[in-house]
């Protein structure tokens, strides 16, 4: 289901997936009783990998250096995660497992930027949400899909946004 998914099957049916991991139907069902199951095992790898990244000691030292350290790691592993998000989309309204993980996500994203921005950024509501949106699947999303950039432009342009948004704050 995983390499399914990664190679772009949004909501794969059971019968490509028995037929990928080359076992009968029943045996994908055996082993998935509903996708509710299903949903909580293909999140587990992925937070998983995405927990290994989140854990990994920042290069830069100055907190303003890691806040665009954070634009080239979550671009990495949005890259990653992109098919899956994008499939969870597409299920998540009627999945509470894929609504939790979702929530989850973004949380704790949230919860890495308030980490590494001075206190008194990570206090300014307005900038506050302004950068964590410009850090968000969304805009990556947006600027890969929508914009068509590559992942270098992509990353330059929400470093360039961010750079600029942390100026005009210390400008007051």
């Amino acid at each position: 289901m995983l390499d399914l998914v990664r190679e772009g099957h949004v909501s794969p049916s059971a019968e490509l997936v028995a037929a990928r991991a080359d076992v009968g139907l029943r045996t994908v069902f055996r082993h998935f009783k509903d996708l509710e199951s299903l949903y909580r095992e293909m999140s587990g790898v992925i937070e998983a990998e995405l927990l290994a990244l989140a854990e990994t000691p920042f290069k830069a030292t100055s907190w303003r250096e890691r806040v665009l350290e954070l634009v080239e790691r979550r671009g990495w592993a949005y890259e990653r995660i992109a098919p899956f998000k994008h499939a969870s989309e597409v299920h998540r309204h009627q999945s509470p497992t894929l609504a939790l993980d979702n929530a989850k996500f973004v949380a704790g994203a949230r919860d890495i930027l308030r980490r590494e921005l001075p206190a008194s950024l990570a206090d300014d509501r307005d900038l506050f949400e302004a950068i964590d949106l410009l850090l968000s699947f969304d805009a990556w999303r947006r600027l890969r899909r929508d914009q068509q950039l590559g992942p270098r432009d992509a990353t330059e342009v929400l470093q360039m946004s961010i750079q600029t948004l942390l100026r005009q704050a210390e400008r007051g």
